[in-house]
């Protein structure tokens, strides 16, 4: 095994997670009914930015996205979680760490709400709760998110979350209509 590999099975990511307001989750096996439900009452909001929404995904789709989340949680590549409410339980959207990288201590955030929890700072209060662990308690060098410019609602939520804009990446991909998209990178450092 090499230092790198040994490296990523000590740097365990966790289950769980809390926020003041929020439980932070693993999206696990049996989470698919839950998350389509989210998604699907949120379409066309989650549809216009995140390819993975449009169309809006089966029951057997966000079943399989669950259960393909929790083995790359399991292998320590991903950490895919849903975020619920403490005090009811109710799913208001989800996120995760994506593209880490174990040796420079990267870290992508990526989230989504549901559209009916929007406004309240439940999504910013998940997303500074992500980036708290990844600096923290798993050594992050660099945290970063990625949005599309014209998402002005993903942008302050990364602000408020205390992101800085690095910098615009323009013609960086194609948008969910196959249209080149410029691109905001935010990023927290230690």
């Amino acid at each position: 095994m090499t230092d790198l590999a040994l490296a990523s099975t000590l740097n365990r990511l966790p289950e769980t997670l809390e926020s003041p307001r929020l439980l932070i989750r693993v999206a696990r096996p049996g989470d698919g009914a839950v998350m389509n439900e989210a998604v699907a009452e949120s379409a066309a909001e989650l549809g216009a930015w995140l390819p993975w929404a449009r169309p809006t995904p089966t029951l057997l789709e966000s079943e399989r996205a669950c259960r393909a989340a929790y083995a790359r949680y399991l292998l320590n590549e991903d950490l895919m979680v849903l975020f619920f409410l403490r005090d009811s339980g109710a799913l208001i959207g989800g996120g995760g760490l994506h593209r880490i990288d174990w040796e420079l201590r990267h870290f992508e955030i990526g989230y989504w709400g549901r559209t009916k929890y929007s406004g309240q700072g439940l999504i910013t209060e998940a997303v500074a709760a992500l980036a708290s662990l990844a600096l923290k308690d798993l050594a992050a060098s660099r945290v970063y998110l990625t949005v599309d410019t014209r998402n002005t609602k993903s942008c302050r939520v990364a602000e408020l979350a205390g992101f800085e804009l690095e910098g615009v990446l323009r013609n960086e991909r194609f948008d969910v209509f196959g249209r080149f998209r410029d691109t905001k990178v935010f990023s927290r450092l230690v």
